[in-house]
């Protein structure tokens, strides 16, 4: 259902917090490398197949000039998730941020914070779970896991600081 691909193989640490994420709430996803500018033509050939492969979402990662994201996404009216990565040749991220997040008018790309694979992941089931009523019920689950994450660390602060909030 999920495409993830990213414009080299340095990307995959990153691109697999999104994979991670999907295996997790039980949402199929394929995963590769497709290169902006090294494999132009391959880029096109998964933009263009991708809905015929029975993709609903895609998540793009690219680090330096960033262009794989907004490139899929012209190619395609699926919804197109970027992720910029902080690569060896960055300046600083903001490279990245900056390629993926100013797209044009009618190229629209979700984009998430720098290196932020695992939210990307989230917001393409979230986007799945719109028709799919099990993905929606896990990330149901999933978002009260947070929520007793955050009340765990509250008691857990409440027991060094009694003076706390909810006295």
């Amino acid at each position: 259902m999920v495409g993830i691909i990213m414009g080299s193989q340095s990307d995959l640490a990153i691109m697999e917090q999104a994979a991670d994420f999907l295996k997790m709430v039980g949402v199929p996803y394929e995963l590769t490398v497709v290169s902006a500018h090294r494999t132009p033509e391959r880029m096109f050939e998964y933009a263009r197949s991708a809905r015929d492969r029975g993709l609903q979402v895609l998540i793009a990662g690219a680090g330096g000039a960033a262009h794989l994201p907004g490139m899929v996404a012209s190619c395609t009216t699926l919804p197109v998730i970027g992720v910029p990565i902080l690569s060896s040749n960055s300046i600083d991220g903001w490279d990245s941020v900056l390629s993926i997040l100013q797209m044009p008018s009618g190229i629209p790309v979700a984009t998430v914070a720098l290196n932020g694979a695992t939210n990307a992941g989230i917001l393409a089931a979230k986007i799945v779970g719109v028709c799919d009523t099990e993905v929606s019920a896990r990330l149901e689950k999933y978002q009260e896991t947070l929520k007793d994450k955050v009340l765990g660390t509250v008691t857990e602060i409440r027991k060094i600081h009694p003076n706390g909030f909810d006295n």
